[in-house]
């Protein structure tokens, strides 16, 4: 666990990183909710902001003010013990509290922030809280980057975010398979560094012989999978995977647009040709599915990923695993609110490892075990192959 001290400097450096994430916006852009996955940027703002009202200064504060009546209700999240909220959907309609209103709600309890963890010697279970919550604000800084993407790019204007985001980092290398030879390894997280619950309760477990890429996927060879008809095979889906690309007229990756027979890709500088040599993003599960079967190929599972991970460069997107997201044996949930945070998702998702050009600094790690339901795709998502 961090000292005191160091814990300062993470929340203001995790404070002053949202807002310079928010800071090429327009006022206009915080409100946007096209989709139910997608919360409107002033939302995020707000709801890491009332994470450490509600779980440090209302507890461990002596005499903390809340800076509003209502901020639990509009920025609660899914934390139904807490109280009640406003519904997921409904973010979008809160044309109030005002961005600018939000920036001030912020100030304030940053500065009450610094002033208790500058003032007052906080036990373990304070600094726990706060390291969670600062962890839990860069998650909503991967998302803003990754909302703010699906907002604009669903502009019919696709206008751009800034010039300096760069999300399509070439593996300028050769593909080699990595063999990994059976027996049995060990899978969880074991130091004293953070980590989330979900990745506690490190055990053994038996792989068998399997090779898997050094390199992810890439545009050019998703598109072969595009012009070899794999959208339109039956055989390399499954069931719901098939009613899905077929009731959502999928036929290709999200923000890929086709302009005079050249494949496009929406990026965060804008509309760009697609670099073919870069890997492929903004895909689901399903679709990583259906191209693995038609390489005669599948998919790592968790375990195969987090025992070969060191043979091999990651972190440019979130990559998708055969693994269901479930908890490791002896997997014991936090008490209290704060015990909603992982275990009650861990049904019909996939998990996810390592990592995305927009996962914040200083906060992924090879035991990090990301999950989303399978047709979501508004992430930086990819895939690797195994053999």
């Amino acid at each position: 666990m961090l000292s005191q001290k160091e814990l300062i400097q993470l929340f203001k450096e995790t404070r002053a990183d949202s807002e310079k994430i928010c800071s090429f916006l327009e006022t206009e852009d915080y409100v946007v909710q096209p989709i139910v996955e997608v919360s409107p940027p002033k939302w995020h703002l707000g709801h890491t902001t009332w994470f450490f009202e509600e779980f440090v200064l209302k507890k461990y504060a002596d005499a903390h003010k809340l800076y509003d009546e209502n901020t639990a209700y509009v920025f609660n999240s899914y934390y139904e013990s807490v109280g009640e909220k406003v519904i997921r959907t409904n973010r979008g309609n809160l044309s109030r509290p005002t961005v600018a209103w939000i920036y001030k709600f912020r100030e304030y309890i940053t500065n009450e922030m610094i002033d208790l963890m500058t003032k007052k010697d906080l036990d373990e279970g304070a600094l726990s809280v706060i390291e969670i919550g600062c962890h839990h604000e860069k998650q909503h800084q991967e998302l803003l980057y990754t909302d703010i993407k699906y907002i604009l790019g669903n502009n019919p204007l696709l206008p751009k975010y800034n010039d300096e985001f760069e999300e399509n980092r070439i593996q300028d290398f050769k593909r080699d398979w990595i063999d990994i030879k059976e027996g049995v390894y060990e899978i969880g997280h074991t130091s004293d560094d953070f980590c989330y619950d979900n990745e506690k309760g490190a055990h053994k477990t038996y792989l068998c012989d399997f090779s898997i890429s050094n390199k992810l996927v890439t545009n050019k060879e998703f598109i072969e999978f595009i012009d070899a008809g794999g959208y339109k095979d039956v055989l390399l889906w499954h069931a719901e995977a098939w009613d899905w690309i077929n009731e959502n007229h999928v036929n290709s990756p999200e923000y890929w647009h086709k302009i005079d027979s050249t494949w496009h890709q929406y990026t965060l500088n804008g509309l760009k040709k697609l670099d073919p040599e870069a890997p492929v993003t903004h895909i689901s599960y399903y679709e990583a599915f259906a191209f693995a079967q038609w390489k005669g190929m599948r998919l790592p599972t968790e375990e195969e990923w987090e025992t070969a991970q060191e043979y091999f460069d990651w972190g440019s997107r979130w990559e998708w695993t055969e693994s269901a997201y479930s908890p490791y044996p002896d997997y014991k949930k936090p008490e209290g609110a704060l015990g909603e945070y992982n275990g009650k998702f861990m049904v019909n998702q996939k998990v996810l490892r390592g990592g995305s050009v927009a996962t914040s600094r200083n906060h992924t790690r090879p035991t990090y075990r990301n999950f989303f339901h399978p047709q979501l795709r508004w992430q930086f998502t990819g895939f690797r192959l195994v053999k």
